[in-house]
């Protein structure tokens, strides 16, 4: 079966401090700021993209700021934080450099990987697992030694109350493949299974529904090769019942949205045309960068945004 995937595009949540957000992620995690722009849907928010050198997809996070958003809860229907792959033996410098910034710091073990768990300014979890399969090399140009570098995103939890139903949709529709279990949890991988290229699909019917707002992840996208399997995949979610969008053009890459029947928000994004169709491999991240649509208003609205360095 064709795969919405080889693996993960990027997941995107929601922070009320865009500052903040910019000083965690590139200054504590040593990620790429590679593209400062504006929600397609609402310019007056930020959507800032982290990842790797070139904002590779699977390496890439990305965060509206809402200012006016009311704070969220997670809970089912949501992808419950972010998930990051660093080297085997690299947890203990995470963890004392977390403690260093103040950041609060868990350990604990998943499918036999460790973690190391911390939160974000906005209070979402960040877990990076110490993974032993991740060919993918980091961003080397911030303060972080190369053998201990973020490799990309490792994977992504799915809470749902009935995970049958989003299991079919992965599974039937989308072609990812179950793997193992442990405690409940899932594993669904696609692709090679390596970091980046899996899901754990996580079912309790007790759990309280999540609130979208600040601190939430607002969705998660999978990747396409190209626009004719993203239309292709499309079509199958409509013979299937699902209402997904019309194939939208995000500038960097083209967008299928869909709800699951957990309430979970997917996005299929293409692999391209990437971030350097408006900048320079050099000069990524550097500027504000509008979709043309939005160049006559610019002064307006970098007026309107709250300036990302001190």
């Amino acid at each position: 079966m064709e795969v919405a995937a080889p693996g993960l595009h990027h997941l995107t949540a929601v922070t009320a401090d865009p500052r903040a957000n910019v000083q965690f992620y590139t200054r504590v995690l040593g990620l790429r700021l590679v593209k400062r722009t504006v929600n397609f849907d609402d310019p007056s928010a930020y959507h800032l993209y982290y990842g790797d050198t070139a904002g590779t997809p699977g390496t890439l996070l990305t965060f509206f700021h809402w200012p006016g958003a009311a704070r969220g809860r997670v809970g089912t229907g949501q992808v419950a934080g972010i998930q990051l792959s660093t080297a085997g033996g690299s947890l203990d410098f995470w963890a004392d450099r977390l403690r260093a910034v103040g950041c609060p710091v868990e350990t604990g073990q998943r499918f036999g990987e460790p973690l190391v768990r911390t939160a974000d300014p906005d209070g979402i979890a960040v877990e990076i697992l110490a993974c032993r399969e991740d060919p993918r090399p980091g961003w080397s140009g911030a303060d972080i030694p190369a053998p201990h570098q973020l490799r990309g995103m490792a994977g992504a939890e799915l809470r749902v109350r009935d995970p049958g139903r989003t299991l079919r949709v992965l599974r039937e529709l989308l072609g990812w493949r179950e793997e193992r279990v442990e405690a409940g949890r899932r594993r669904l991988v696609a692709g090679p299974g390596q970091p980046g290229h899996w899901l754990d699909l996580v079912g309790d019917e007790a759990a309280e529904p999540g609130r979208p707002g600040t601190g939430t992840v607002h969705h998660l996208a999978l990747r396409s090769a190209d626009a004719g399997v993203s239309e292709r995949l499309r079509a199958r979610l409509l013979a299937s019942g699902d209402a997904p969008s019309a194939l939208i053009d995000r500038t960097y890459f083209r967008s299928v949205y869909f709800r699951e029947p957990g309430g979970i928000l997917l996005e299929i994004a293409t692999d391209g045309p990437g971030f350097l169709v408006d900048e320079t491999p050099e000069t990524l991240g550097a500027g504000l960068m509008l979709p043309p649509a939005f160049e006559p208003a610019r002064a307006a609205i970098v007026a309107a945004l709250p300036p990302l360095a001190p």
